[in-house]
């Protein structure tokens, strides 16, 4: 059961979770519930809270890292160049591969329109082979048909 303080309305836990996030010290913890939390302080469970933060933020505060040697940091250091180059390189093969989707989707989109809009050819019709333009026959023989005139 949460013991509630007179007039307040923090509870052990809230103030625990409070305690855990921001530590023993209560000017740290947001405005909003710095003066409940003052309130709760006082009390008997709020005390015994505020010394087990107490104790771990001893405890953080003792803990040193070390600085990274120089070969970490150079082979970090290559590491982040390496990462960039190959994002580079891949961001450079999708837009390549973007741009040949355009152009196949246009391509396509050129087709059904000329599929759709043509009209069919009639057997009734000339059909122009690859040697012949519409002003006459351009292939080989084109020469002689015109010396036969």
């Amino acid at each position: 059961m949460a013991e509630k303080v007179s007039g307040g309305p923090m509870d052990a836990g809230r103030f625990a979770a409070l305690a855990d996030a921001y530590g023993s010290a209560l000017h740290r913890w947001p405005p909003a519930e710095q003066a409940a939390a003052m309130l709760f302080a006082e009390t008997e469970r709020g005390r015994a809270i505020l010394a087990g933060a107490g104790r771990l933020d001893a405890m953080l505060d003792r803990h040193r890292v070390e600085a990274a040697s120089p070969g970490l940091h150079r082979a970090i250091v290559a590491r982040a160049a390496t990462e960039v180059s190959q994002k580079r390189r891949r961001r450079f093969w999708w837009l390549g591969f973007g741009l040949a989707g355009v152009g196949v989707a246009g391509a396509v989109a050129g087709l059904a329109l000329v599929t759709v809009v043509s009209p069919d050819i009639q057997a009734d019709h000339y059909v122009m082979d690859a040697n012949t333009t519409s002003f006459g026959d351009a292939g080989p023989d084109a020469d002689q048909a015109e010396e036969d005139l």
